[in-house]
């Protein structure tokens, strides 16, 4: 893996504030990166289906009365 001299001052840096290693903050940041990654796609998926079939008016109006907001 190829970085600049820049971003691996930067790692470096944080990587020792956080007391830790360049290796360990660049793992913890990838697995952060491909879950965010995987997570956006989902919402994107999830985004896509209601385009594709929207909610239809009261189709979860059974489920108001069953709701608790704590004010009451």
């Amino acid at each position: 893996m190829t970085l600049d001299e820049d971003l691996i001052d930067a790692v470096d840096s944080v990587a020792k504030e956080l007391h830790t290693t360049r290796s360990a903050f660049t793992r913890a940041a990838l697995q952060r990166a491909i879950a965010r990654i995987r997570m956006e796609k989902l919402e994107e998926r999830h985004r896509q289906g209601y385009l594709k079939k929207p909610v239809s008016e009261g189709e979860f109006s059974v489920w108001e009365e069953e709701q608790k907001w704590g004010d009451e």
